[in-house]
């Protein structure tokens, strides 16, 4: 008996040892084979003997979801299959062998997970992303992002997000990374890069100049040519040309007159000048047109299909879209899936993997927080020496904060801080009012740090309270955060409910006072001068508590650096004042527009149509500051270390690539990882800023170790956009070339010609 249970089970395991080698579910019939199955193909003929054997019906089905009920509903798609995304579906043709699409957001973990019951990993917020300065942990979080996004059964990945931070004050600006376009660019192309090994089709978004949300689906991006293509087109060139990404999502603003996704200049740079081979998807709900976008260069809608449905099939029909404009359209999405591998490799749904998802989360906020001040080096806090601590505010007793909107990732186990019962009667707060935390409490790493230390908590909500207790102990830490989301602006670059006025009274009554800062992007620090310690720790994910905790008591050394400046002020950025949509009134009415019906449409701030003019053009962020000579509270590319480094003999020798190297050195007792940062000054008659960020490397050394740094720059890292001929041209002239730890400490320079 025994013996023939044995047996059964290993025929059992055999059988399934079978199912995940090859495929294929027991009983089921193998897949077919076409003519187009053939591997040696590549992805654009296959892609067109597919179309050849298309109805005019299946190819219109390819370019458009189901409608907007797919975010509430899993309709069905045809015989043995279903839609799992909570966010975007497009049926496939099961005649043909094409798979369905099942897209989810993907920016910091996969998205609406817990809407269906299932677990996805929470991995730090882009920024935090950004500020590791790392392609390598880029590739790795990339893996995970994949995984499982594999592991759920979605083929196909709507992020990553490389807006430019011109506004600060934008709501999604957690979700992108950073404000310099070869950063972002490179991060991005390497993390698209290693989802897309993996067999996923991924995305780029938003395209383009999508740079603030308040009213973004009625505001017109004024701006030059120049300037984009040297900073917010720039970006996606670069990780685009890094990853070999399948799509771009268009975006809700008007560039210069005319939306993102029927712009027939943005559109025709993506294709012509980029060369970008994939389709172009629209955001959710910003297809505003039929004829005019399919032929600008729009390629699926979504959802819905109020413009490339039966619109579609009727223009096509009457000649007003061509028959080879459409075969375009449909060619770029086939060659897509094959390129990606979703047609001979489609996701095996398993478990996924969340010990693996803990490690990559707890690593991406370990390199990616920032230490941005360490008076008479308070940090790293001595377990043995400390013998009591004050916890302060930002629900630290509970979890960390994590962005809103549809990047959110659900919190496993549920929201630990419930919102205000008065909230919940808005039908857009789940979307982007409420503020969700991750059940990672500092309060409970930091007390197994010190175990033997006194460690109390407050709420914070009381100055009075929490500075009582601050100065009866020995080192008080105050945890402050900023709350920000997808479909709003922030009103200022304040911490919000008087967290000022909290970390002012507990500073003033503890002279040890460190503070963590939980933001989507730059705060203003008024009390900056009063405290003794600042680590700005972004939106830390699932992991926080232990990544913070580590970081805190020096288990971790710091080497995280800014992806973007945090100004002195509001008075000092390009725009002081924010550029908020007009109120509804007889001289501005709300527009009747295609897109974004209902509570979506809300949430998508649709109103009056109104003007945003980015005059500071060439001029993002950091080299906003430096032409303007304006002081920052802390510039691009800056970050502490509890060791200290120093640069020496900078060579510099021009060339097609133009090689610079120079030796750092880290001169103080710990080891420790610095990014070391390359810029270079253009001759004055290019008419650029002061200076541009050209490379960087991340050097690891223990104490008292020097490494000889090589970093190439390559031609394109030094030209300009030529507006005139719409080329990119070196201009001849001497060039200075900067190396240093941070955009405003550049201790090497070198003059060279080209």
């Amino acid at each position: 008996m025994k013996r023939r249970i044995a047996c059964s089970v290993a025929r059992t395991i055999a059988m399934f040892a079978g199912v995940a080698a090859f495929g294929q579910i027991p009983g089921m019939a193998p897949p077919k084979h076409y003519p187009w199955s053939d591997k040696s193909l590549s992805p654009d003929q296959r892609a067109e003997m597919v179309i050849k054997e298309m109805t005019l019906d299946e190819r219109i089905q390819l370019l458009h979801g189901l409608g907007w009920q797919t975010i509430f509903a899993r309709p069905e798609s045809g015989p043995g299959t279903r839609a799992i995304a909570a966010l975007g579906f497009i049926p496939g043709v099961p005649r043909l062998g094409i798979p369905d699409l099942q897209m989810t957001d993907s920016v910091e973990g996969v998205s609406g997970a817990g809407a269906h019951g299932r677990y996805a990993t929470a991995l730090p917020s882009a920024e935090a992303m950004a500020a590791a300065w790392d392609p390598a942990l880029s590739y790795e979080i990339g893996t995970q992002l994949g995984q499982e996004m594999r592991a759920m059964g979605f083929n196909m990945s709507l992020g990553s997000g490389i807006n430019m931070i011109r506004e600060p004050r934008n709501g999604r600006t957690f979700e992108y990374k950073g404000e310099d376009p070869l950063l972002a660019g490179t991060l991005a192309g390497q993390e698209l890069k290693a989802e897309k090994a993996l067999h996923l089709i991924t995305d780029v978004k938003h395209y383009a100049v999508n740079d603030q949300d308040a009213g973004r689906i009625v505001v017109n991006s004024i701006i030059s040519k120049r300037a984009m293509r040297e900073s917010d087109l720039l970006a996606f060139q670069i990780a685009l040309k890094d990853s070999g990404a399948g799509a771009v999502m268009c975006s809700y603003n008007r560039i210069n007159g005319t939306y993102g996704c029927e712009n027939d200049y943005t559109l025709v740079v993506l294709k012509k000048d980029f060369g970008f081979k994939g389709f172009v998807v629209s955001d959710w709900g910003a297809t505003q047109s039929t004829v005019k976008a399919a032929m600008a260069g729009l390629d699926i809608e979504m959802p819905g299909n109020d413009s490339f449905g039966e619109p579609l099939k009727k223009a096509v029909q009457s000649g007003e879209v061509p028959m080879d404009r459409l075969n375009d359209m449909v060619h770029r999405i086939l060659r897509t899936e094959f390129d990606a591998g979703i047609v001979d490799d489609p996701p095996q749904p398993e478990s996924p993997n969340v010990m693996r998802g803990f490690e990559v989360a707890q690593k991406t906020e370990e390199k990616g927080a920032v230490l941005l001040k360490n008076q008479n080096s308070l940090l790293p806090l001595s377990a043995g020496s400390i013998k009591s601590m004050a916890v302060i505010g930002g629900h630290a007793d509970v979890g960390v904060m994590s962005g809103g909107g549809s990047s959110q990732v659900s919190p496993a186990g549920g929201n630990p801080v419930p919102p205000p019962p008065e909230l919940l009667k808005n039908p857009l707060a789940g979307f982007m009012l409420v503020q969700t935390f991750h059940r990672s409490a500092p309060l409970k790493g930091i007390e197994a740090k010190a175990p033997h230390a006194v460690v109390k908590f407050d709420a914070g909500s009381d100055p009075a309270s929490a500075a009582a207790l601050a100065k009866a102990l020995q080192v008080a830490i105050v945890f402050a955060a900023q709350h920000a989301s997808e479909g709003m602006d922030l009103k200022d670059l304040s911490l919000p409910d008087k967290q000022d006025a909290l970390i002012e009274a507990v500073a003033a009554a503890n002279p040890h006072t460190i503070v963590v800062l939980e933001t989507g992007g730059a705060v203003l620090m008024p009390w900056i001068d009063k405290v003794a310690a600042v680590v700005e720790a972004w939106y830390p994910g699932i992991r926080g508590s232990e990544a913070i905790s580590n970081l805190l008591f020096g288990d971790v050394n710091p080497s995280g650096k800014l992806p973007l400046t945090f100004p002195r002020s509001e008075a000092d950025l390009p725009h002081p004042v924010h550029s908020d949509p007009p109120k509804v009134d007889a001289d501005h009415p709300v527009p009747k527009l295609p897109g974004a019906p209902g509570l979506i449409g809300m949430a998508m701030g649709i109103g009056p149509f109104f003007d945003v003019h980015y005059d500071e053009g060439l001029k993002v962020g950091y080299k906003w500051y430096d032409a303007e000579e304006k002081p920052v509270l802390f510039p691009f590319g800056f970050g502490l270390s509890y060791t200290s480094f120093a640069y020496s003999g900078l060579k510099v020798a021009a060339g097609e690539t133009t090689a610079v190297s120079f030796t750092v050195k880290n001169t103080g007792k710990r080891a420790g990882i610095e990014t070391a940062q390359v810029y270079a000054s253009l001759p004055d008659s290019a008419g650029e800023p002061p200076k541009r960020l050209v490379g960087w490397a991340k050097v690891e050394l223990a104490p008292g170790e020097s490494k000889q740094v090589e970093i190439p720059v390559s031609h394109d890292r030094l030209m300009v956009f030529d507006e005139e001929s719409g080329s990119w041209k070196l201009v001849p002239g001497e060039y200075v070339v900067w190396a240093g730890t941070s955009s405003r400490d550049l201790p090497l320079k070198q003059t060279i010609s080209f």
